[in-house]
């Protein structure tokens, strides 16, 4: 049994890497090639960029964000591989900083093809050095997630051993709050984007909500009710994703505030940032206050309940307001307020939240209905028989 738990303990920082290395190389294609439209041959080749001379417009705004883009990158890499007793750290250094170059040289290649953007040899080695730093980074850090470290320790205490893949997941969600929403918690509307393509390739305008909805006119009333629902939902579906990870000795209560706080938190610092620091507040309407409070209530009922009960219940609030959001015209006053957004040089910053906004919720479903939770409990019917 020691032995065993030894071993799990010990994969569980590689299994939370792996999955979030995953997670980060989606992102680092969005970002790359967004907003993926307007493809075009300007008869160069991929790769013309390696030959052609360095820019002579940068900032350095631009080289900091290539480097900070990837250190995370070159980290997870080292630590997604497997226990190193016969690595060497340099071979992971170099082996981190290798796969970094070639992403980062596909990522500019394409953008070859790309009206809004330029494939730049400057971007392939501000990237390059910053998955150099960040497998650096991941060497020395590699030995704290070993299995007597007090991080993995804590982690072994709280959390439920197959919970890597949700504390991807949750750790994504205030993430996902970065890009504005006509909602708060209004993640995965998909109906907006898909109305859009769809008219770019018919070449005739396409509004989905209008037609699910029979573009009947909604009241400030209706509005307010709607949002309401869906912060009830979205908050009580994310928390309670949180909680099914948690074992029962561990703080719950605390853990799950700490979680929502830091959410809304992001949620108000991004708020301020892309409008104005006067505007950091904005979200915060009485829809979304009242939804605060009803998916308060609810978890209070909830937080101590069955985890099969609470998976349920995560899965069928995600699923309402998934199905709200992508029914629901957006409210004016939030289309109103997106016209003073302006990207500038969040462009790719922005691409990236916005992916997350749209697929955070389908990554929660598909965790929330894996077939590993069934094993889990037949495993646990089990001991305790």
């Amino acid at each position: 049994m020691t032995e065993q738990k030894t071993t799990s303990t010990s994969s569980a920082a590689p299994s939370f890497a792996r999955v979030s290395l995953l997670i980060y190389l989606l992102l680092i294609v969005y970002a790359s090639w967004y907003p993926f439209a307007g493809w075009r041959d300007l008869g160069l080749t991929a790769f013309a960029y390696l030959s052609a001379p360095l820019p002579h417009y940068w900032t350095v705004f631009d080289v900091w964000t290539n480097v900070a883009g990837y250190l995370p990158l070159g980290m997870l890499m080292v630590l997604s591989l497997p226990r190193w007793r016969r690595w060497s750290p340099y071979w992971a250094v170099l082996l981190a900083t290798l796969a970094g170059i070639l992403i980062s040289g596909c990522m500019e290649a394409v953008q070859t093809f790309l009206p809004t953007r330029v494939a730049s040899n400057l971007d392939l080695m501000t990237n390059s050095a910053g998955a150099l730093l960040g497998a650096v980074l991941g060497a020395i850090l590699r030995p704290r997630f070993g299995p007597d470290s007090r991080l993995l320790q804590l982690r072994e205490r709280w959390f439920n051993r197959e919970a890597s893949q949700g504390m991807v997941v949750v750790a994504l969600w205030p993430l996902a709050q970065i890009y504005p929403l006509s909602h708060l918690f209004g993640f995965g509307q998909f109906t907006s984007m898909l109305s859009t393509w769809l008219s770019d390739l018919l070449e005739q305008p396409v509004d989905l909500q209008g037609w699910l909805t029979n573009d009947i006119q909604f009241s400030a009333d209706q509005y307010w009710l709607t949002e309401t629902i869906i912060t009830a939902c979205g908050l009580t579906g994310a928390a309670l994703t949180f909680l099914i990870l948690l074992r029962q000795q561990a703080p719950k209560l605390p853990l799950t505030l700490l979680l929502v706080f830091a959410t809304l938190m992001a949620k108000t610092l991004a708020t301020a940032l892309l409008f104005a620091p006067d505007n950091a507040f904005v979200w915060l309407t009485p829809g979304s206050f009242g939804g605060l409070l009803i998916g308060g209530l609810m978890l209070g009922g909830l937080a101590y309940a069955p985890q099969l009960a609470q998976r349920r219940l995560a899965g069928l609030t995600l699923i309402m307001a998934l199905l709200l959001v992508n029914i629901m015209p957006d409210n004016p006053y939030y289309t109103e307020t997106l016209q003073t957004w302006s990207q500038g040089k969040f462009l790719n910053f922005n691409g990236v939240a916005q992916f997350l906004a749209l697929l955070w919720p389908f990554c929660t479903l598909w965790f929330l209905f894996h077939p590993m939770h069934q094993r889990r409990r037949k495993l646990a019917l089990r001991e305790s028989r």
